[in-house]
């Protein structure tokens, strides 16, 4: 008797302790969301979180899917009744009417010139404030009001150092931005503060995901709005500017090579020094998107100036990564040894580790117009909906939860953990690009929700306990993105709202006496002493597009995408083109063909030969290792 008295205090022990967690973090059960959401949205249901209604309690239905993984019916979605015929997206914002509906069915001009002017004081904010207290170093402190740069003292501080190289980071990321909010002249006097202070001579070790995103992208799309009044903002030329931007994309791109060489499988190493080339003591494990996601800015400067080498690097790792992806379930994990080809963490998902490389898949091939990317984006995005995605086929009908992505076990599709990240709320923009508008409303609705009870998105939220696992919230753009181009593809009020309410929710919680903060704790929203510098780039890029109608962007024949760093870069036929095979009819370069250029006062390149240290017989020994020969 005495052991049934044990299990029975235990099990009263769990159940107090899953309400106190409920409780303190005022969530309810099954996701804390009052789903299912009528689009018309139940808007209703979701401004009942804020005001902290609930509803009947339902069973988790995702315990269920958690536990009983053996069964092959837990990797489907639960199917909609057979009376329920499949509706357009448009049905989502034209049923039923309440007062919640009529809310959110319209968005004044007047209050849409109101958002917008917060958008714009927001970025000033933080910029004005970055280039009196900051620059020329790489990030603002906006509580001490002071510049950060790396951490030399503690060269392991890879979350400082991954980023900060001592070359200016807030301003080059900001560039298009400047140009986005109209401001030319700003734009002009930073181009001239990048060409005469920023060198990438530096005794910096980074990460080469990071250094690319933000660094190269920026350099590349401000150069390209600069030297061709076609696209967007036209003519907005720069007197005497000699191409000074594309000199220094290029100088920083071939620091970044060495990070391809010495390595098994042609999967790069993480980190460079830009004086050095690869840390003797580099660790041989890289995660998939970091070396899966430089192919759009690598392949926009191959095509800039002629050179096959920066596309060919890149567009080999996204191969050999591919072709490590798991035979059963089309999956890639999200850490791989980059000698040995073996994947050292095995989870897929949506988020952290994986984000980017789906997404350079797909705006690859929009850019480069190759069909094999397309190939891979499809494969691997019906292999997303077959193993991670869980819950009802249709969003907003039918039985069951509505749909999640979770983590999965590369290699059979069996959930890992409990938790998603902020980094997944990216997604559904990228369903959008993809035409898949339904799922990206559904999805889009889940992370609005999150931020909706805590003005924020949690790092990462906890799916099973209804709370956060890591409270930090370091002004990220992922949602603000998709809610962008969720309203471009719907043109709903509803995402105006949804604006709105993150705009407000950053000026209220992370507003600072310099700029905007990082949340600590997005429940006591505490502060850490840091803006990084994708809040200019990004979350206030995206925010003022939001509310600006007009923006030459929406206006301009030409069309563009962002990188994912929300560098703006538009669809080119240049870009569809490979000078080089012009040159070269064989596309792999070899020693006598490989050319880095420098800079000549009478030329945009002169070329100077150069051999990989990479022999070609040897890349072509690595092809057949991974399947590419």
């Amino acid at each position: 008797m005495q052991w049934r008295s044990i299990v029975v205090g235990l099990l009263v022990l769990r159940v107090l302790l899953n309400c106190a967690v409920w409780l303190v973090f005022g969530l309810g059960p099954s996701w804390g969301f009052d789903f299912p959401i009528k689009f018309t949205f139940n808007l209703h249901k979701i401004q009942l979180l804020q005001d902290g209604d609930r509803a009947t309690v339902k069973t988790n239905a995702w315990l269920q899917h958690m536990y009983d993984n053996r069964n092959p019916q837990a990797k489907t979605c639960s199917k909609i009744s057979g009376n329920s015929p499949k509706k357009s997206y448009l049905s989502f914002f034209q049923e039923g009417r309440d007062d919640y509906d009529r809310k959110y069915s319209s968005f004044p001009d007047a209050l849409k010139v109101k958002m917008r002017g917060m958008a714009r004081d927001m970025f000033y904010f933080g910029y004005d404030n970055y280039m009196k207290f900051a620059f020329p170093e790489d990030e603002l402190n906006p509580i001490a009001c002071e510049g950060r740069g790396p951490d030399v003292l503690n060269p392991s501080n890879i979350n400082i150092n991954d980023v900060l190289g001592n070359y200016s980071l807030t301003l080059i990321d900001a560039l298009d931005t400047l140009l986005v909010l109209g401001n030319v002249t700003e734009f002009h006097r930073a181009v001239k503060l990048v060409i005469d202070t920023v060198s990438f001579d530096k005794d910096s070790t980074v990460q080469v995901f990071e250094a690319n995103i933000r660094i190269l992208g920026s350099l590349i799309s401000a150069h390209i709005l600069l030297t061709d009044p076609r696209h967007p903002f036209g003519d907005i030329a720069l007197k005497d500017y000699d191409n000074e931007l594309l000199h220094l994309a290029h100088d920083l791109a071939v620091r970044l090579l060495p990070a391809f060489e010495n390595t098994s499988t042609g999967i790069p190493y993480p980190r460079v020094n830009l004086k050095r080339g690869v840390p003797p003591d580099s660790i041989n494990e890289t995660c998939t998107a970091g070396a899966g996601s430089l192919l759009v800015e690598f392949g926009i400067l191959s095509r800039l100036i002629g050179d096959s080498t920066f596309e060919w690097v890149a567009r080999r790792a996204v191969k050999a990564l591919w072709n490590l992806r798991s035979n059963e379930t089309g999956l890639l994990g999200n850490v791989v040894n980059i000698q040995t080809g073996q994947w050292v963490g095995k989870q897929s998902g949506l988020g952290a580790g994986m984000d980017s490389f789906y997404e350079y898949l797909l705006k690859s091939y929009i850019l480069f117009g190759e069909k094999e990317d397309y190939r891979m984006f499809s494969a691997v995005y019906e292999s997303i909906q077959s193993h991670l995605r869980r819950g009802r086929e249709a969003c907003n009908e039918g039985d069951g939860d509505p749909p999640l992505y979770v983590n999965v076990n590369m290699f059979n599709g069996q959930i890992m953990n409990t938790w998603i990240d902020s980094l997944q709320a990216f997604f559904p923009g990228l369903q959008v690009l993809n035409g898949d508008v339904e799922n990206a409303i559904c999805l889009h609705a889940f992370y609005y929700a999150i931020w909706k009870r805590f003005g924020a998105l949690p790092e990462r939220y906890n799916w099973q306990l209804q709370a956060p696992d890591v409270l930090f919230y370091p002004l990220r753009p992922e949602l603000v993105e998709s809610t962008y181009l969720l309203y471009q593809a719907t043109k709903n009020p509803f995402y105006l709202h949804v604006g709105m309410d993150i705009l407000e929710s950053l000026e209220k919680n992370t507003k600072v006496r310099c700029g905007y903060a990082t949340l600590h704790h997005v429940v006591d929203k505490s502060k850490e002493d840091r803006m990084e510098s994708f809040f200019l780039s990004e979350t206030c890029k995206y925010l003022y597009l939001l509310f600006d109608e007009d923006n030459p962007l929406h206006k301009s024949e030409s069309k563009y995408i962002f990188t994912t760093e929300g560098h703006v870069v538009p669809i080119d036929q240049r870009f569809r083109e490979k000078s080089w095979e012009d040159q070269f009819p064989c596309e792999e370069p070899n020693k006598d063909q490989l050319v880095y250029g420098h800079r000549n006062k009478n030329d945009i390149f002169s070329f100077r030969r150069y051999g990989l240290p990479l022999k070609s017989i040897y890349m072509r020994q690595i092809d057949h290792m991974v399947g590419l020969s």
